[in-house]
């Protein structure tokens, strides 16, 4: 089944929902906010989206910018930052078993599911 982490504030996450449930596959929402993702799954998700841990980070959300935007951090820092702080995730992320996707493009989720 697929998940979306979900932010529903954000339009682009709510496009996707749509887009999801117009598509008529079963899907979960996770709303990453109200449960955050641990450091572990942070990590696992990143193997899914086949991606570098900077690429999921909302670099211009106040707290990324006021916290860690001229700081040197490894890939670990920043899992941690993201745990700590899961504002800071992009979003909408679909994922669907092995693999992920960021879902900010309708174009890309269709090709993906």
């Amino acid at each position: 089944m697929l998940q979306i982490l979900h932010n529903p504030r954000c339009g682009k996450s709510r496009n996707c929902l749509v887009f999801l449930k117009n598509s008529n596959k079963q899907f979960e929402i996770i709303d990453y906010l109200k449960n955050p993702l641990t450091i572990n799954e942070i990590e696992v998700l990143l193997k899914k989206l086949n991606l570098k841990t900077i690429a999921i980070v909302r670099q211009k959300e106040t707290i990324w910018i006021e916290n860690y935007k001229d700081k040197s951090m490894s890939d670990s820092d920043i899992i941690i930052a993201l745990a700590k702080h899961p504002i800071l995730i992009e979003r909408p992320i679909v994922i669907d078993g092995d693999k992920a996707i960021i879902g900010r493009e309708i174009d890309k989720l269709e090709s993906f599911i």
